[in-house]
């Protein structure tokens, strides 16, 4: 069974830096893609940064040249490196996994105090 755990998130002032980590484990197979989703309540839950196998990026518009996504293929981890953090990236943070179907993380919260 495959299972994805983030950590990072916290409690930061704007301006400031946090690191995400996701680590997955189990049976994992061939990983097309790894990302970040965040999801605010009562709004969709959108993309932030996905990185292919190939190694190609691709962010959204409103954290380019902010957040950079990386990976670490030995030890199964995903990072997203967050700088200048504004009060509208405060969200969840969700990683996502692409195999053959998708797996998705429990979720790891950032709240930017302005």
């Amino acid at each position: 069974q495959v299972q994805l755990v983030e950590s990072g998130g916290g409690l930061v002032q704007a301006g400031g830096s946090l690191r995400l980590s996701c680590t997955a484990s189990g049976t994992i197979g061939t990983i097309n893609a790894m990302g970040w989703y965040r999801q605010a309540p009562g709004k969709q839950r959108d993309l932030v940064a996905l990185i292919y196998s190939t190694g190609r990026t691709l962010y959204a518009d409103s954290v380019k040249d902010r957040f950079t996504i990386s990976r670490d293929g030995a030890k199964n981890t995903l990072y997203l490196q967050m700088n200048s953090l504004k009060p509208e990236d405060t969200s969840a943070y969700y990683c996502l996994m692409v195999t053959l179907q998708n797996y998705w993380g429990q979720g790891t919260q950032v709240t930017v105090s302005s």
